[in-house]
């Protein structure tokens, strides 16, 4: 490829993560999907509903991400998540705190963006303390703190955490054939789990297989039609558009950091455009747009101090613990989970524990004032 052609296709992938963003941010405000809720609907009522859904999506993501492994059209080892160090307790940890925030906060970074497209105003506000602690996780006081104690915790595995990779090197055979095996094995149970028992409301449908295929999707167009075996400037192997210079799918911690910064420093030539910065947006004007359509757009503000308060420590956390985990119930809960990357499930397990944990918290305070 010509340098010259860049532009064109960076414009591309960009314009393709908005489009694919925006309809992510439409179908989780229309289906009302929310993986905090969906914990909390377990812990106060055993409703399995919506938890049924975000593993329905899992197990979509989880067998297209593979089936494109097995095709060739894309590795793991090439995402941030499949790397050889196993920062176990950092997912964990990092997990669990962003599972206890996203309770505080009313929901995770992308109910955060969709909720402000609906009108929340604390959301907003959440989204800015998010991306000041996310980024001073990622370069700043915050992250000197993590790199020299709980990311010094770690496991070097002989090749890539991702399931395929390991059952590879352990027993032999292609990356493709076990990408295919386990893919279909792991998501093919997940898919069973969202549905059964399920009356197969539209909006589960809707909401388990249309967020699966998004992610899938972009992970297409970063990791398959943005990738350059050889960059024309740097002769180097180069994903375009990506904050983190490998593939990415979806996520909704970093990314916010980032368009924060972007839009800070606009004037600044280095701080350019990427997928995960334009996909912040593009949730927001997709919850937006099904706001306005269906005339459920309300201005939302904070109720009271402690409302306040429970939602600046929650946006904290969020930030503090997505960017130690390396993602959010996105990010690690989709996007990561897709690879089959054992720091994925760690992560995953983290978020899932620390939520429950948040919810019983709050009971626990409503009980007391009672």
């Amino acid at each position: 490829m010509l340098e010259a052609e860049l532009p064109g296709l960076t414009a591309r992938l960009l314009w393709a993560a908005f489009v694919l963003s925006a309809a992510f941010g439409a179908i989780v405000q229309r289906t009302h999907f929310c993986t905090m809720g969906a914990v909390a609907d377990i812990v106060n009522t055993g409703d399995w509903s919506r938890m049924r859904a975000w593993v329905l999506a899992m197990g979509v993501a989880i067998i297209g991400f593979n089936l494109m492994v097995a095709a060739g059209w894309v590795q793991a080892r090439h995402s941030v998540y499949a790397d050889t160090r196993l920062l176990w307790l950092s997912s964990l940890l990092g997990g669990a705190l962003f599972g206890f925030g996203m309770v505080l906060a009313s929901g995770c970074g992308s109910k955060t963006l969709v909720r402000i497209g609906g009108g929340s105003l604390k959301s907003m506000v959440v989204f800015v303390v998010l991306a000041l602690a996310a980024y001073a996780t990622m370069r700043g006081a915050f992250s000197v703190l993590r790199v020299n104690t709980i990311d010094r915790l770690e496991l070097t595995l002989p090749v890539g955490q991702d399931l395929p990779s390991l059952l590879t090197y352990f027993w032999g055979g292609s990356v493709q054939t076990w990408a295919l095996i386990a893919g279909l094995l792991v998501g093919g149970a997940c898919v069973a789990f969202g549905l059964w028992g399920q009356r197969r409301s539209a909006d589960t449908l809707l909401a388990g297989f249309g967020l699966g295929v998004i992610v899938v999707a972009v992970w297409w167009f970063s990791g398959r039609v943005g990738y350059l075996a050889e960059h024309p400037a740097t002769l180097e192997e180069s994903f375009l558009a990506t904050s983190t210079r490998r593939m990415e799918s979806l996520s909704f911690v970093a990314p916010i950091a980032y368009a924060v910064d972007w839009f800070i420093l606009f004037s600044d030539k280095l701080k350019v455009l990427t997928m995960g910065i334009v996909s912040t947006l593009g949730v927001v004007v997709g919850s937006a747009a099904v706001a306005v359509a269906t005339r459920s757009f309300r201005w939302e503000g904070f109720s009271s101090t402690e409302d306040t308060a429970n939602h600046l420590v929650g946006a904290v956390l969020m930030g503090v613990g997505g960017v130690t985990a390396l993602g959010c119930t996105v990010g690690q809960g989709l996007s990561g989970v897709s690879t089959l990357a054992l720091g994925s499930f760690i992560a995953l397990a983290g978020i899932v524990g620390g939520a429950v944990l948040g919810v019983r918290w709050q009971v626990w305070r409503l009980e007391r004032q009672v």
